[in-house]
């Protein structure tokens, strides 16, 4: 298991309740953990719709998570 940092930021963020999270996790790529934090607070974002940054730094979906990783689910945003 993995202690991961996560953070959250617009839809993502109202639909966790919250803008930051810690958690243990089996996921070994953010796609994976992508799709156990979406089953567990009901993100309505798919996947494709999302890019990913691991240590402040953009990452492929099937790159490899280690444990006390922050990572950081980036949703489309909206201008205005």
């Amino acid at each position: 298991m993995k202690k991961i940092t996560l953070q959250y930021f617009a839809v993502l963020r109202e639909q966790a309740g919250c803008s930051e999270e810690r958690l243990e996790t089996a996921a070994a790529t953010p796609a994976e953990l992508y799709e156990e934090v979406r089953a567990r607070h009901g993100f309505t974002l798919p996947l494709s719709m999302l890019r990913v940054a691991v240590n402040e730094e953009f990452r492929d979906w099937s790159s490899p998570l280690e444990s006390s990783d922050r990572v950081v689910f980036i949703p489309p945003v909206a201008g205005g």
